[in-house]
């Protein structure tokens, strides 16, 4: 497994089919409906824009939902979305690696590029990763400007709501009252949601958990979690060692929780978390899900309602 955003096979067991969104980029750019056209890049970048842009701006999703990040290949449909965008809405941090020779292959001088993690400091690791298994050097996906997690944090989800707000302001003058009304009324549904997480987890200080996915830093950081441990666990080929070796780390840390990711069909987990008599758990990093701006909340939520519960 990768300390990317996945801990299967990004073809395995994850749609690779287009959104409804993405088929209707293709076929509606924003030149024709005479609006700003704005590409962004995965899931929870296209949430917080369209929930800022609402109706004024034609927002497009360049990587499916579900689809590995930062594997991705892009598609020429992609560089053509870039060619005839307004503005392109990215993450940042290092994560979106397919995004530099995309833009130069689309030659859009005009295009305007919104980094919506400006200002935030990120992390390094905040816990150690465990490795079973002796992996390949390019299979593993190393985090070079530090944790690119940044959304999971909804503190840090409102510095980005706020990035993409001045990006689209400053790109589309005219619809700046838009921008701000939609903006204020998401960054108060984002403060109500840090709220309910600080006031839930403030019962249970301290929780530890280990994740097979590096992508829960920020949160842990945020609300006192301890994140004791990042357990990477190869894709396939799992020799009885490396069985032992993921053993070995969840005993060692004296875990509460075993979180995996939704859409992991991971037989190893659980086999692994009965042994330990563990529960395992889904946490959700929302780069799968609805391209409705509220699902941000609804999988935040679920994700509180397992953290609540494993930590008990």
């Amino acid at each position: 497994m990768a300390t990317g955003c996945s801990e299967s096979n990004p073809n395995q067991g994850r749609t690779s089919e287009q959104s409804p969104q993405a088929q209707e980029a293709a076929s509606t750019p924003g030149a024709e409906s005479g609006k700003t056209k704005v590409v962004t890049t995965f899931l929870p970048i296209y949430l917080f824009t369209k929930a800022v842009a609402g109706n004024v701006a034609d927002v497009e999703l360049l990587v499916p939902p579900g689809t590995e990040v930062h594997e991705y290949q892009a598609t020429p449909e992609n560089v053509k979305a870039i060619a005839t965008a307004n503005v392109l809405v990215k993450n940042g941090l290092g994560l979106e690696e397919f995004l530099k020779n995309t833009v130069k292959n689309a030659q859009n001088t005009e295009l305007a590029e919104i980094d919506a993690s400006k200002g935030i400091k990120p992390l390094n690791e905040i816990s150690p990763v465990v490795k079973t298994a002796k992996e390949e050097k390019d299979h593993d996906h190393e985090h070079g400007q530090g944790n690119p997690h940044v959304w999971l944090d909804p503190v840090l989800a409102k510095q980005q709501v706020t990035n993409i707000r001045d990006g689209l302001i400053a790109a589309d003058p005219a619809n700046k009252a838009t921008y701000e009304a939609n903006a204020a009324a998401y960054i108060k549904e984002l403060e109500s949601l840090n709220s309910e997480f600080q006031q839930t987890l403030q019962k249970t200080p301290s929780c530890t958990f280990i994740t097979f996915h590096d992508a829960f830093p920020y949160l842990a950081q945020r609300y006192n979690l301890k994140q004791v441990a990042v357990v990477q666990i190869p894709e396939d080929q799992l020799s009885p060692t490396d069985v032992q070796n993921v053993v070995n780390a969840v005993k060692k840390y004296k875990v509460k929780a075993l979180f995996s990711e939704p859409g992991v069909d991971n037989k190893l987990l659980t086999s692994l978390s009965q042994d330990l008599n563990l529960t395992l758990q889904t946490l959700d990093s929302l780069e799968t899900g609805a391209t409705e701006p509220q699902h941000y909340f609804k999988a935040m939520k679920a994700n509180l309602q397992t953290l609540e519960t494993a930590c008990k």
